[in-house]
């Protein structure tokens, strides 16, 4: 699909476009976290670690979202699916996260993004305008 032809999309699509873009941006932080540049912060304490790993997924993870955010804005099918089942990955992730020694500050906002994402991704307009029943 050529941009420019002019596509017809839904605010649904736009919602999820700029919602995919901000976990690119939070896995991008988190990566950097990873890596030791950005602390993490426990409280009011800064520490730093290091973590080749968790480097590794959390940058693979920008790049899963970057790519959604394209094919989102392509309207590609299969991006609405790939981000429906990303989406319940990290909500399950999150909510095991809690279960343990984590709190809610540390995933709140991880949550509550890819709630809003579910939520969207599950609407009738943005379904049918990626051609989902």
């Amino acid at each position: 699909m050529s941009d420019s032809k002019s596509v017809k999309r839904p605010i649904g699509v736009y919602v999820l476009v700029v919602l995919a873009g901000i976990m690119a941006l939070l896995s991008a932080v988190y990566t950097l976290q990873s890596l030791g540049i950005l602390p993490y912060f426990i409280g009011s304490v800064a520490v730093r670690a290091f973590s080749f790993f968790n480097a590794l997924m959390w940058g693979l993870l920008v790049w899963v979202y970057a790519w959604l955010t394209s094919m989102l804005w392509k309207m590609n099918p299969m991006a609405w699916v790939f981000l429906a089942v990303i989406t319940v990955v990290n909500l399950t992730i999150n909510f095991t996260l809690l279960l343990g020694a984590t709190t809610w500050v540390d995933v709140s906002v991880s949550f509550i993004i890819n709630a809003l994402i579910l939520i969207y991704v599950m609407l009738p307009h943005v379904r049918r305008a990626f051609g989902q029943r």
